[in-house]
């Protein structure tokens, strides 16, 4: 086979080694770029504010949905990534991503800003974000949970890095000519992804996985075909559109799963929940820090303080929670975590001062830090791994409509009331009574769980008394990676 057969048809790798570490290399720079490139818009929060004469809800609105569109997009990123493969993906999310910031540095309006920074950047931040870390469930099997545990390190140098480069051009040049340069930056986007060259796949196996989903539409159709109904018949087409329509959604947004699991039904509501409050001190940190009389690039440092610690807690996050002793009780970690980190803006709410905003970015890294680190682990707990995919889908749709509407509604009130503290007042209350809401309902629940254990456990034996748990670890056997998978991180 020629050098270019082998390209056009897609050319078989070793997995875990060689080449593969490259496409790791190239993941995490995609995650500092695309997840680490958000947190800097506080930054750019005052000087927007003032050129275009805009409230703090309408401000808000442009960074909402930038991270909205970035964790919401998962599904349509899962299909483009299906018909199309990664490396397209990821470059064509580069594109969009450039694009849409050198648009930005020419906008004359702030509602020109949600089309160019928040939906365009934000849909190719997620295409080129997801199909990276679905790449690498093809490139690396042996060591796949430490592949993505070192690609998630990007997040955390892109929350270190993207405010500091950030306030220095805002200095020098302006938010205009600086969005200008972003657009370049976040361009080399399409050079991570030319180097996650596609690797060829089992024989058949997107052909066969595809197979059952397909039958449910082709057996309605052989059974109106054996009825005598034409194939063109107008009845026929619309049922067939209706199941190929339910197929989609109950591949991609499991509804059925919301409305069965009650696990899963309890962590969706209660992330959700929590969301509405969590993005705030990323968008209003550094403008509350302005106002209060701290300087512009030591406010920009706070969210730096923030990411340089993630790097080296986050992983320490995730050896803890994988240990045995926490096997099917990561969701009262994660609910802790989520308290801690609702109890830690009422730092901000005592004092304004830098020395003490410093401390509130440190206790505020620790538990977004164990947020981060637990978020999907706890869904896989809660969810069987053959239809995790698709739970993640309609888990991602929903937080991201609160990450959408969260920041926008608080800006509201700050800007009815004048008082900032109110963001933080916001962020607590949300937080706080989502940790409070999960935590204890998956007390209770498996409190009822177990009763019904051991009640059916008499039943069947009441001579010996008797129940055992059963671990929620995902069999990791010989369980390749799905065909298509997306992925967001918090």
């Amino acid at each position: 086979m020629s050098q270019g057969e082998a390209a056009g048809r897609g050319i078989a790798k070793p997995q875990d080694r060689g080449w593969a570490w490259m496409v790791l290399l190239a993941a995490v720079l995609l995650q500092g770029l695309t997840l680490g490139f958000p947190c800097c818009i506080g930054v750019f929060f005052t000087d927007l504010q003032h050129d275009f004469q805009a409230s703090n809800s309408q401000t808000s609105w442009f960074p909402s949905i930038m991270v909205a569109v970035l964790h919401g997009g998962g599904p349509l990123c899962s299909i483009l990534v299906k018909r199309f493969g990664c490396r397209f993906v990821v470059m064509l999310g580069g594109l969009l991503s450039g694009l849409g910031m050198v648009s930005s540095s020419f906008c004359k309006s702030i509602s020109q800003l949600y089309l160019t920074a928040g939906l365009i950047t934000g849909l190719g931040s997620c295409f080129s974000f997801q199909a990276g870390v679905t790449v690498l469930g093809y490139y690396f099997v042996r060591w796949r949970t430490l592949a993505n545990a070192m690609a998630s390190t990007g997040v955390s140098l892109g929350f270190t890095l993207w405010p500091l480069l950030s306030q220095y051009l805002l200095d020098e040049m302006g938010w205009r000519n600086t969005f200008l340069i972003f657009g370049g930056i976040l361009l080399n986007c399409c050079v991570c992804g030319a180097i996650m060259r596609p690797i060829q796949l089992a024989s058949g196996s997107l052909p066969q996985s595809a197979k059952p989903e397909e039958e449910p539409g082709s057996r309605a159709e052989e059974a109106q075909l054996s009825n005598g109904a034409s194939p063109h018949h107008p009845t026929l087409q619309q049922h067939t559109r209706r199941t190929k329509c339910f197929q989609v959604l109950q591949k991609y947004l499991a509804f059925d799963i919301f409305c069965q699991n009650k696990g899963y039904q309890i962590y969706t509501i209660g992330v959700t929940w929590m969301m509405m409050g969590f993005a705030l001190p990323h968008v209003y940190l550094v403008p509350y820090a302005i106002r209060n009389g701290v300087e512009e690039h030591k406010a920009a440092l706070l969210i730096s303080v923030i990411g340089f610690i993630n790097i080296f807690i986050r992983p320490l996050m995730g050896l803890l929670s994988g240990h045995r002793a926490f096997t099917g009780r990561r969701i009262y970690l994660f609910s802790l975590a989520v308290l801690l980190c609702g109890l830690s803006n009422f730092i901000c709410v005592i004092s304004a001062e830098f020395s003490v905003l410093i401390l509130y970015c440190v206790i505020l890294s620790i538990a977004m830090s164990g947020i981060g680190a637990l978020t999907f682990q706890v869904l896989m707990d809660v969810v069987e791994m053959d239809r995790f995919s698709s739970a993640l889908g309609l888990f991602t749709i929903l937080e991201s409509i609160t990450l959408l509407i969260g920041p926008p509604l608080t800006g509201l009130l700050v800007d009815i009331t004048g008082d900032f503290h109110y963001i933080f007042y916001n962020s607590s209350f949300f937080l706080i009574s989502a940790a409070l809401f999960m935590g204890l309902s998956f007390c209770a629940l498996e409190k009822k769980n177990k009763l019904r254990e051991a009640s059916k456990a008499h039943l069947d034996n009441p001579s010996r008394y008797q129940y055992s748990e059963t671990s929620t670890e995902p069999k990791t056997g010989n369980q390749s990676p799905p065909a298509v998978e997306f992925i967001t991180s918090i």
